[in-house]
């Protein structure tokens, strides 16, 4: 008669005549040992009690178990550790790493019955929290300053930089974020062909400075260009002299922005959608490259610039540089529009194409950081959780930038520090003196893992 495995145990195929079980009774293990490298940069930055700044705590003082820059640093460490989903704090509130990088002195929750962080209900009225505490919902008593949270995001990138740059490129684009219940402000958009969000950003480099929600019933360009004034105005108030130059694509050759950037002295390149006086304006080029592309069988180009100005929407004639491309099957022209006066190729492929960085910098967001999880009933809400996924994209690219310099890594994405060195099997001990994380002896990134430590306790010597 065959033994019957208990419910707790898992049967897997035979190994050498032997049985193979599994059980999850090895304790408290957490597969998330690399956590400890995000709770230096955190504090390194002052991150969380920045960001708890932006914030009204309303509850009892007496009765708080979870301290504000806690429960903050718990919701976005695990977003950065790949666990988007509130439902996951049933089992991650007892997560011993978790418990020390979110800065808890008790990592067991021994004087709480084994649990140290918050519950998932905690975390959802932390994201549910309206602008004023109401008597309706008075369980709802951290409420956050939205202008704050805004205004943090630029002083992460100034503080970061230090020192003013010879010139500030900012890259505006916009995504989409699919719904699917009845959220606040929820709209039909045919681009995308589905009921969306349109979140608009803008990145400098690597830094994320803006991520600003928009239902998809609204143009981009008026959202981007009162992002885009708050933005410029901020880092003025700090690098008055740095000269600014604003990117994007053709959604963005609109009038109100590129008149904006010339009164306020602001550089542009934008990209601009074809027509037919467009094509007109190049045709003999067009001409030119195809016969040059039949001759040869390869692609051919060239690039030429010229004034233009719209029949209509647009108010001042402006410079316009083409690219004139034959593919083998067809005729690929494209345009920009500019302020810049540089040379016309060295402008579309040096200076304009570059911005398609900033479109994997969004991937990193919506496919990486879980920005497009919009769950929440309120817009209010699903922005929060989207400045959520923003931070934790700060705080990733913080150890991209200062723990993985001079690696094979420096420029691994987000999912692939995650995997690398973040995932790692760990055990916690506590002693009256220290605390002490033993990281798997199996763990194949230990080099790696070693030079990211020192790396940060050198770029923080000041703090550590």
């Amino acid at each position: 008669m065959s033994t019957e495995c208990t419910s707790s145990k898992l049967s897997f195929n035979p190994l050498a005549g032997r049985r193979v079980e599994a059980d999850f009774e090895a304790g408290r293990v957490s597969s998330m040992g690399g956590l400890v490298l995000l709770r230096m940069v955190a504090e390194g930055m002052a991150l969380f009690e920045q960001l708890a700044d932006c914030f009204v705590d309303h509850r009892d003082p007496t009765r708080v178990t979870h301290s504000l820059p806690e429960l903050l640093a718990q919701r976005v460490l695990s977003i950065a550790a790949g666990f988007e989903d509130l439902n996951d704090h049933d089992r991650l509130r007892l997560d011993p790493v978790l418990a020390v990088a979110s800065g808890k002195a008790d990592p067991f929750g021994a004087k709480r019955d084994g649990v140290p962080l918050a519950s998932p209900a905690t975390l959802n009225r932390l994201e549910l929290a309206r602008a004023e505490v109401s008597p309706e919902r008075r369980d709802l008593k951290l409420t956050h300053d939205p202008e704050a949270i805004e205004s943090l995001l630029v002083d992460l990138y100034l503080d970061e930089a230090g020192e003013p740059p010879e010139q500030v490129v900012l890259d505006v684009d916009a995504t989409n974020v699919e719904l699917h219940g009845q959220q606040e402000g929820t709209h039909y958009h045919g681009y995308y062909d589905q009921y969306c969000y349109l979140p608009i950003y803008i990145f400098c480099g690597q830094h994320l400075l803006a991520s600003k929600l928009q239902t998809s019933d609204q143009g981009e360009v008026p959202t981007a260009l009162a992002e885009l004034k708050r933005v410029v105005t901020h880092i003025r108030g700090r690098w008055p002299g740095v000269p600014v130059l604003v990117r994007g694509d053709g959604a963005y050759s609109h009038d109100s922005l590129m008149s904006w950037c010339e009164d306020e002295g602001v550089d542009f390149v934008l990209g601009m959608p074809k027509n037919a006086r467009l094509n007109g304006e190049i045709a003999k080029d067009q001409a030119r490259v195809a016969a040059d592309a039949a001759e040869t069988g390869e692609p051919a180009r060239c690039y030429r610039s010229f004034d233009y100005k719209t029949l209509k929407s647009w108010s001042r004639a402006r410079r316009v540089v083409a690219k004139v491309e034959q593919l083998a099957d067809k005729a690929n022209p494209r345009f920009v529009v500019t302020s810049l006066d540089a040379d016309a190729q060295h402008l579309y492929e040096a200076i304009y194409c570059a911005r398609g960085d900033a479109e994997n910098r969004i991937k990193e967001q919506q496919l990486g950081l879980f920005a497009d999880r919009a769950s929440c009933q309120t817009k209010r809400g699903n922005q929060l959780r989207l400045w959520f996924s923003s931070i934790a994209y700060v705080l990733m690219e913080a150890l991209r930038r200062r723990a993985l310099r001079g690696t094979k890594m420096a420029k691994a994405q987000v999912w692939t520090i995650r995997e690398h060195l973040l995932r790692v099997g760990a055990l916690v001990k506590v002693s009256v003196r220290r605390v002490l994380i033993s990281l798997s002896s199996g763990f194949p990134k230990q080099d790696l893992f070693r030079q990211a430590t020192a790396n940060l306790r050198s770029s923080f010597a000041d703090v550590f």
